[in-house]
C-alpha cells in the first residue's frame, strides 16, 4: 500500500504483552505524550496507543500502539479475515507492508543472527506510525505536507522505537517495509554513526536479499527491499556468482541508492555506470521487480560480455501494457512464463 493514512511504520517485536502504564511510562522519558487511548476495539486498526506529536503544525503526529497477539504475516484473507485484510488494504500496518515481510526479513537476516529465532518467537508487538490525517475530515486534506522530509520522518520512529527496544519484553526491532530485523545495539550503533557522521540507517531501513536463479546456476540476484519510504527506488543487481564478489554488490547497490536519495531519479532506462569487478554495469528501469513486495526497481547487468538470462532481460519482467490487441495470445503465453518463472524462484 502507498503513502496515504499512515506515512511510515516501524514495529519492535514483544516476547509478551506489557502494560499500557509501562509503555507510557519507557516513552515519557524522551517524547512529549500529546494524548492517550488505552481502550481498544478493533486490534487491527489500533490497540490501546499514545499519541506523540511530530509536526504538528502540519497535523503531524506518530502513534504508538500495543496489540497483543504476533504480527498477522498473512495479512488477512478477504472472506474469512476481511477485518484484517481491509485493514492491511487502508494501510492500517504501514505503507508497502506487503504479506510474508515478516518471514522473508528471518530468511534473509544476514546481519542479525537472531532474527529468525526472534521473529519465530515473539507474541506480541508496537507498532510506531506517522501521519498527517489523523483526526481530519476533510476531503481535501494532503496526506503528506508540501516541505515533507522522509528521512527525517524515518529518524524520528526509528529513534521511538530506540526507547521501546529497552524495555525487557522487547525482543528486536522489525521494519515490515524494508524487511529488516535488527537487535537494540544495532539500533543504537546506527543511529550513534548517523550523528557523527551524518550517515542514514539504511541497514535497519531496507534489506540487501540473495536469490539463487533457476536453471541458472552460475548466476544470483540481489536486491534492496524498502526504498519507497524515502521516496526512492530500490535496485537489484544480476550477476554470476563465480566472477563478483557479493559484498562489492552490496556496497554497490548501497552507494547507487544513496546516490539517487541524494540527487533524485537521474539513472534512466539503459544508463551505464561504474561497478563491481572493475565494469561498466547497465541498468533497466522497470515497473516491477521479480521478488515480493511488488515495487519499481532498477535491474542492474555487468557489462562484460556474459550472456544474460532470459527471463531477466527486462521485456518478461515488465508489464505488457504498450502490447497490441492482436498480440493477444503471445502476451498470455508470456504472463504464463513470467507466473512460472516466479513460482519456481520464490514459491509465489
Amino acid at each position: 500500500m502507498p503513502k496515504g493514512i499512515f506515512s511510515q511504520g516501524i514495529v519492535v517485536l514483544l516476547s509478551e504483552p506489557i502494560t499500557f502504564n509501562k509503555m507510557e511510562q519507557i516513552l515519557n522519558e524522551d517524547f512529549e505524550l500529546f494524548a492517550k487511548n488505552e481502550n481498544s476495539e478493533q486490534w487491527v486498526f489500533g490497540g490501546p496507543s499514545i499519541l506523540i506529536p511530530y509536526r504538528p503544525e502540519d497535523n503531524g503526529f506518530v502513534t504508538v500502539d500495543i496489540v497483543d497477539r504476533p504480527w498477522p504475516d498473512h495479512m488477512g484473507d478477504p472472506e474469512d479475515e476481511n477485518m484484517l485484510f481491509g485493514a492491511w488494504s487502508l494501510g492500517y500496518f504501514g505503507p508497502f507492508t506487503f504479506p510474508g515481510n515478516l518471514s522473508h526479513a528471518a530468511q534473509q537476516s544476514w546481519l542479525y543472527e537472531d532474527g529468525g529465532k526472534n521473529a519465530a518467537e515473539h507474541k506480541a508487538f508496537i507498532r510506531i506510525r506517522s501521519s498527517y490525517v489523523l483526526g481530519k475530515v476533510e476531503e481535501d486534506v494532503p496526506v503528506l505536507p508540501p516541505d515533507y522530509d522522509s528521512a527525517h520522518e524515518m529518524l524520528f520512529l526509528t529513534m521511538i522505537a530506540q526507547n521501546i527496544l529497552q524495555i525487557s519484553e522487547a525482543l528486536c526491532y522489525f521494519n515490515p517495509n524494508g524487511e529488516c530485523l535488527a537487535s537494540d545495539d544495532m539500533v543504537d550503533h546506527l543511529m550513534e554513526r548517523y550523528s557523527r557522521e551524518g550517515v542514514l540507517p539504511l541497514e535497519i531501513w531496507s534489506n540487501i536479499r540473495m536469490f539463487n536463479i533457476p536453471d541458472h546456476d552460475q548466476w544470483v540476484l540481489m536486491d534492496t527491499v524498502g526504498m519507497g519510504q524515502l521516496d526512492t527506488t530500490d535496485h537489484e543487481a544480476v550477476f554470476m556468482k563465480d566472477v563478483y564478489d557479493p559484498n562489492d554488490v552490496v556496497n554497490f547497490l548501497r552507494n547507487t541508492t544513496v546516490h539517487l536519495l541524494a540527487n533524485g531519479p537521474v539513472i534512466k532506462n539503459g544508463d551505464i555506470i561504474d561497478g563491481p569487478g572493475g565494469v561498466s554495469w547497465q541498468g533497466m528501469t522497470l515497473d516491477q521487480g521479480v521478488a515480493a513486495p511488488p515495487r519499481p526497481v532498477i535491474r542492474w547487468f555487468p557489462v562484460d560480455g556474459s550472456e544474460r538470462p532470459a527471463e531477466l532481460q527486462g521485456e518478461k519482467i515488465e508489464t505488457s501494457q504498450e502490447n497490441d490487441a492482436e498480440d493477444g495470445d503471445a502476451e498470455d503465453n508470456e504472463e504464463q512464463e513470467k507466473k512460472g518463472f516466479f513460482k519456481k524462484m520464490f514459491g509465489v
